[in-house]
């Protein structure tokens, strides 16, 4: 599984930010309106993607739910900051 649910909400969230802000720049009325033009067609690539994703999240939920996926849970092992991991000074 490429895709985690934690991984696929943080994109969901990135890309709800940037139609946010694009579209906010297609309503400026003080842009050329070749610029606003540009960003509506951005912000509706951007809409697409978000789509996208949101299918995917569900898919993957709904495949979750009903046992088709287990989603793996990979422990994190820090080393840093551990003195056991320390070697001893050579002084």
């Amino acid at each position: 599984m490429a895709e985690t649910v934690g991984s696929l909400a943080d994109k969901l969230s990135i890309v709800e930010l940037k139609i946010y802000h694009m579209q906010e720049q297609a309503d400026r009325a003080d842009a050329a309106p070749e610029f606003r033009t540009r960003c509506l067609d951005r912000a509706s690539v951007l809409r697409t993607q978000r789509d996208d994703l949101a299918e995917e999240l569900a898919t993957l939920l709904a495949d979750i739910a009903s046992g088709r996926v287990v989603p793996k849970v990979y422990r994190q092992f820090k080393m840093y900051n551990d003195p056991q991991y320390r070697a001893p000074s050579a002084g």
